[in-house]
């Protein structure tokens, strides 16, 4: 079995490989932290560094958290999604995000989630957990928890609605990293209300522990400026991995020098997104171009209605999971989309 990590040779059909687009990052050096942790830190930093898999380039799955019809956490259905992943192919596993619906879980939920993770993949794909909120004393607790539950990295979000300015939120950024989990900076301004610009992305970059930054805005000239702005501060460019955080631009983003994307369509493509991203990381713009064009429709339909609405209903429709319940304040998808989806997915192969 093809388990598509980061660390693997790319294998894509007519493609030659490309060293390079099997960059990972390193783990993290911690002596630039020892000598300003207390003892307490220094323990969370060690808890399991040495068994991490390091977060590397590719398709990494936004996933869903599928839930039973009462609104449980449904472990089972999780365990069955995790191992379509690592059987198709997804290079990462990204949970307890927007897509996952970690706003709405209990820290004992959060805590079964990453167990069956870690006893499904721990070791084959990297485990990125998203721990960021609005309050900076939650996202820490959010973070030790990930740490002690033995995973690989953060997904940490720029805090919402507070519209914190650049200066907090470099602050908030590295001392998030200060504890020794590998943070990956999610930069989603539509949904927070800020934007965490290049230059204060670059300014955070030399930090050992802040390893990727997700960026959702959309917007592909974001890596050239990025890049740009990790140079003028004379940060090497590989110090830092740029992950797509939109379906929609994801090809141009990782043509244009990304390295993957943290993908909401992965959920019901998985193995067509890897292949996606190993094609565009050898910058084979007509094998992206071929993969990609059944796609298109779905990457924009899948969010006719607030993520991740469209995309349960989706696996629902394909039988990967038994229902599509949302905990509120979402609901289930309008039956006035169903059509649209549908449509969309048939485009993609997915249905007949």
């Amino acid at each position: 079995m093809m388990l598509g990590i980061a660390l693997a040779p790319l294998l894509v059909s007519g493609a030659k490989a490309n060293p390079a687009a099997a960059r990972t990052c390193p783990p993290p050096s911690n002596s630039r932290l020892a000598s300003s942790l207390s003892t307490s830190q220094l323990t969370a930093v060690g808890s399991n560094s040495n068994e991490r898999t390091p977060i590397g380039q590719g398709s990494y799955v936004a996933l869903i958290t599928p839930m039973t019809p009462t609104g449980a956490v449904n472990l089972a259905e999780l365990r069955v999604l995790l191992r379509l992943h690592l059987e198709a192919g997804t290079d990462g596993l990204c949970i307890l995000g927007t897509t996952g619906e970690a706003s709405v879980l209990t820290m004992a939920e959060r805590k079964q989630v990453l167990d069956v993770a870690v006893e499904e993949v721990k070791g084959k794909i990297p485990i990125l957990v998203g721990t960021g909120t609005i309050d900076p004393e939650h996202v820490k607790e959010q973070t030790q928890q990930a740490i002690d539950c033995g995973c690989d990295a953060s997904l940490v979000v720029t805090p919402y609605y507070v519209k914190p300015p650049q200066r907090a939120l470099t602050r908030h950024f590295e001392t998030i990293a200060d504890l020794g989990l590998p943070v990956c900076i999610y930069n989603v301004p539509g949904r927070t209300g800020v934007d965490f610009l290049p230059d204060s992305i670059a300014q955070v970059a030399d930090h050992p522990n802040i390893v990727a930054v997700k960026e959702a805005t959309g917007d592909v000239s974001r890596v050239s400026q990025i890049h740009d702005a990790l140079a003028a501060n004379g940060v090497a460019r590989d110090t830092l991995l740029l992950f797509s955080g939109d379906d929609g631009t994801t090809d141009d983003f990782v043509l244009s020098g990304g390295d993957g994307c943290i993908s909401v369509t992965a959920n019901i493509a998985p193995a067509r997104m890897h292949n996606l991203m190993m094609s565009a990381l050898q910058k084979d713009k007509e094998e992206v171009d071929r993969i990609n064009a059944p796609l298109r429709n779905l990457h924009s339909t899948i969010f006719c209605e607030a993520n991740p609405i469209p995309i349960k209903w989706a696996l629902q429709r394909m039988g990967k999971i038994d229902c599509a319940y949302l905990r509120p304040p979402l609901d289930e998808l309008s039956p006035d989309c169903y059509g649209a989806v549908e449509i969309a997915m048939k485009e993609a192969g997915l249905l007949f």
